[in-house]
């Protein structure tokens, strides 16, 4: 899978940019705030429909053409994906009304024609890595959701319309919940607002499960690569509400645990969900909030046994973090068959000599690769001679002339 032609208009600092791309590794080189990771972020959005920095899509829009009554930021990328070519749009819209306040709308469209999220979902696969992405391993449980989400709904697209569905009835439950307790309504209203938050929750935990099993498989060898066999890298699920009936007094380890979980089944998941939930009524009531289901769930990253989010050192933690990027990598290709597209932001600045030799000999064998860097110096002249190099300035690109390098 690799990218043929991106087309930006106006979108961030490009007004317009067309460029052909090529099935290798291209280096863009520019200063800061150049446009290097814009380039990056429109790229990744193809596959996500979701910015990594922006809270919300509009800021994605030129902000030249914001003070306009109708303002369209395009992504359009003609993709190869097993020798077969379609062309993907993202249409960022945003109209002005009466009052002078802005509607805006996103449309997806595949090969010309309109499509629905789920739709779209996986037809292209990209995986990104950027410096403040290590707030994954070191802050709170929901940047961790927020990446398995990301990553498993790429390949997985019913479980974007799980993760959908679960959020508008977790929300819904909660305001009931309140009412409840608030106005000492019936509380039989919940019975049918618990069947729907088992139902999608069940199948976001099982998901969770196999995903992490595997992608704990390709990190723990990619990692001891990567820390030439000092370290073990493994993952920790710690779901909300934890399907393996743990016996009385009986302690298990956590890998043991995860091992075990997997030869659940659905129905096993979702009848012991019920219970819980059930079991927890009351004490969601007093509260008014859900307590139990996926969007408590947590991940933990650890490395020989020590958890990384609370005592590893910078180093270790981007080191783990690279791990788990191009786990995710390997993840998708296993699930498709097609190497995802991956998007590398100023990864070699804090690398040492051997982890850049590393990491270039790791990733010659992606089918299309884009790494952004501020300075060549890091890259072997051998290494630049055989892939493109992209020169990005005040938002317009221009290839290379090695010579002049």
């Amino acid at each position: 899978m690799h990218l043929l032609h991106l087309s930006l208009t106006n979108y961030r600092a490009f007004t317009r940019l067309d460029m052909e791309v090529q099935h290798r590794i291209h280096l863009l080189v520019g200063g800061n705030a150049q446009g290097k990771t814009s380039i990056l972020e429109a790229i990744y959005y193809l596959a996500t429909f979701t910015s990594f920095q922006a809270q919300h899509d509009r800021e994605l829009i030129n902000y030249l053409t914001i003070d306009e009554n109708l303002a369209v930021g395009r992504i359009v990328a003609d993709i190869d994906r097993a020798g077969k070519q379609h062309r993907i749009e993202a249409r960022l819209i945003l109209e002005k009304n009466y009052n002078g306040n802005g509607r805006f709308r996103k449309e997806i469209l595949l090969d010309g024609v309109k499509k629905g999220l789920q739709d779209i979902l996986g037809v292209f696969n990209a995986v990104i890595f950027l410096p403040q992405m290590t707030r994954i391993i070191e802050d709170g449980p929901e940047e961790r959701r927020r990446f398995l989400n990301l990553f498993i709904s790429q390949a997985l697209p019913g479980y974007g319309v799980n993760l959908a569905e679960y959020s508008r009835v977790v929300t819904q439950r909660n305001a009931l919940l309140k009412q409840i307790n608030e106005r000492s309504s019936d509380v039989g209203q919940l019975d049918y607002w618990d069947e729907l938050l088992v139902q999608r929750g069940a199948a976001i935990i099982q998901a969770r499960i196999r995903a992490i099993n595997e992608l704990e498989q390709y990190s723990t060898r990619i990692h001891q690569e990567l820390t030439h066999g000092n370290e073990v890298l493994r993952l920790e699920y710690q779901p909300s509400f934890d399907p393996l009936i743990q016996q009385g007094g009986q302690y298990h380890l956590p890998i043991s645990r995860q091992t075990a979980r997997l030869d659940l089944g659905l129905d096993e998941i979702k009848h012991g969900f019920f219970q819980q939930i059930r079991a927890a009524r009351t004490e969601e009531i007093a509260r008014g909030v859900t307590t139990l289901g996926p969007h408590r769930d947590e991940m933990r990253v650890l490395a020989n046994g020590i958890d990384l989010g609370v005592y590893g050192s910078r180093g270790q933690i981007r080191t783990a973090l690279l791990s788990l990027k191009l786990s995710e990598m390997n993840w998708l290709h296993g699930k498709s068959d097609q190497w995802p597209v991956l998007l590398l932001d100023e990864i070699m600045a804090e690398m040492d000599l051997q982890r850049r030799g590393d990491l270039l000999r790791h990733i010659a064998d992606y089918e299309q690769v884009f790494l952004t860097t501020t300075d060549l110096e890091p890259f072997a002249r051998e290494f630049m001679g055989g892939n493109i190099i992209w020169e990005v300035k005040d938002g317009f690109v221009r290839i290379s002339d090695q010579a002049e390098l």
